[in-house]
């Protein structure tokens, strides 16, 4: 995913907005530093986590100018401890000054995120399901958010609006029903993948019988999820959202469904608590 055209953009676009509205008009507590003194600088975690967000370190180093030189002692979605180096940095001190809290609320946030996924696919582990994420994300960190996921373990839903059909209660209700929904679906983008969301069994079957590829089951007892599971079973992906928490997520994962879906691992993150302090 990070090779990917609309990914670079994305990086660039972030760390261009996150150092116009950090730096303004100039950054004038750096311009206490002597514009030729250089310096080098050490980035650690005081929590247990996971690492992510390497890409946008490199992209901010890149767009103050590139004297800033990053190396990393980890990379994306490797384990860390606290007290651990994650990066060192060198170059001008007051580029670093400069860079310093935008690199580090992008690692925070992300390094939150893929932790909190992580967390999440440990509890699932032994079951089969698969953990997905929503579009439930920061408004214009959408593509770092599921990255993030991604490094922790867990899958990407859809990225948008465009890339698959996700039917919802109020589609249905627009479109005259289930049945017709799907059947527009697959005459606007038969070669899109087509979910409904699904209020009980009847409506399941109802997506089922219209052959959609995969229903949502949205906050099934979990009696009704397992009667889902029976009644599905070779026929369609189930996915089984709302309620999900780290007390129910390995219940629900174990009553056989394919997929659970979290808004919690984007929308209700704890970003690692990371310091940048400079080496004598």
């Amino acid at each position: 995913m990070h090779e990917t055209t609309p990914f670079r953009i994305a990086v660039v676009d972030n760390v261009r907005a996150a150092l116009a509205e950090d730096i303004g008009t100039g950054d004038i507590s750096a311009e206490l530093i002597d514009a030729d003194r250089r310096a080098r600088a050490r980035v650690i975690t005081r929590l247990r986590g996971v690492f992510c967000g390497r890409p946008w370190v490199e992209e901010t180093c890149h767009q103050l100018g590139g004297k800033i030189r990053a190396m990393f002692e980890v990379e994306d979605g490797d384990r860390v401890e606290p007290g651990q180096v994650l990066f060192t940095l060198e170059g001008p001190a007051r580029d670093m000054l400069t860079a310093e809290r935008t690199m580090l609320n992008f690692v925070q946030l992300l390094s939150g995120t893929a932790t909190l996924t992580h967390h999440y696919v440990d509890l699932i582990a032994a079951t089969g399901a698969t953990l997905l994420d929503t579009r439930k994300t920061v408004p214009g960190l959408r593509l770092a958010q599921k990255y993030a996921v991604r490094c922790g373990g867990g899958r990407n839903h859809r990225i948008g609006l465009y890339d698959a059909f996700l039917i919802k209660e109020n589609h249905i209700a627009a479109a005259g029903g289930i049945s017709a929904a799907v059947k527009k679906a697959r005459n606007l983008y038969p070669d899109r993948s087509v979910e409904v969301e699904v209020e009980d069994l009847d409506q399941l079957a109802e997506a089922m019988d219209a052959n959609a590829e995969i229903a949502l089951i949205d906050n099934f007892s979990l009696e009704d999820t397992r009667r889902a599971v029976a009644l599905t079973r070779g026929k369609m992906k189930l996915e089984a959202s709302g309620g999900i928490d780290e007390q129910t997520i390995a219940e629900i994962a174990r009553t056989g469904v394919d997929y659970i879906s979290s808004g919690t691992l984007t929308k209700e993150v704890r970003p690692l608590d990371l310091s940048m302090r400079f080496m004598e």
